[in-house]
């Protein structure tokens, strides 16, 4: 073995070796201060949960846990489908297109579904100054609504950049990273949250 030949720590492909792109390396660093910041608000909750006496408060209208299941289901097949989208990117990028969309389309239901069980929730006299619990509800939810609208207009970007022919690799990935944190951080704002 030659002596003065580098060390490559990074897989190699081609040649070259295997980077993440700069996109990516930004999105997962943005990605851990979102997961510290829901870490907070959630520890936060936890403990004022924890040291009420009876929780939810009195007079406070139930979450609706096996509705949210369900859309919960519908975010996950997003993410697989646009896991799915990748891998068929990678292979041939005009098979991409439909798992993309679909992906699209079952976030954009997450999003919309989230809408309509906050106005159902308001109506049944849940609301940021009605308790503790509508506080921290629509503090942390909302927080999460935020980011998955803002993943979902990464992900129409995407798939528009891919329909014109345009879309890079890199592009995908990072916008894959921010959208799997927005599945990912779902369960635990649902565990935590609503059950």
């Amino acid at each position: 073995m030659d002596s003065t030949a580098p060390i490559h720590l990074i897989a190699r492909e081609q040649g070259e070796p295997r980077v993440i792109s700069n996109g990516v390396l930004g999105m997962v660093l943005f990605v851990m201060t979102e997961i510290m910041f829901f870490s907070g608000m959630i520890s936060a909750f936890s403990i004022v949960r924890a040291s009420s006496a009876i929780w939810p408060p009195p007079n406070q209208p139930r979450l609706p846990l096996e509705e949210t299941a369900i859309n919960t289901v519908a975010l996950f097949l997003s993410g697989l489908l646009l896991f799915l989208a990748q891998r068929r990117f990678a292979a041939d990028r005009d098979s991409a297109k439909t798992p993309l969309i679909a992906a699209i389309a079952l976030g954009t239901f997450f999003v919309a579904f989230q809408g309509w069980e906050w106005v159902s929730m308001i109506a049944q006299g849940l609301t940021l100054t009605s308790s503790t619990l509508g506080s921290f509800f629509y503090l942390i939810v909302g927080t999460h609504a935020l980011h998955a609208i803002v993943a979902l207009g990464l992900l129409t970007q995407a798939w528009r950049r891919l329909s014109a022919g345009r879309l890079q690799p890199s592009q995908l990935a990072t916008t894959a990273v921010f959208w799997y944190f927005v599945v990912g951080a779902w369960p635990v704002v649902y565990w935590r949250v609503y059950l």
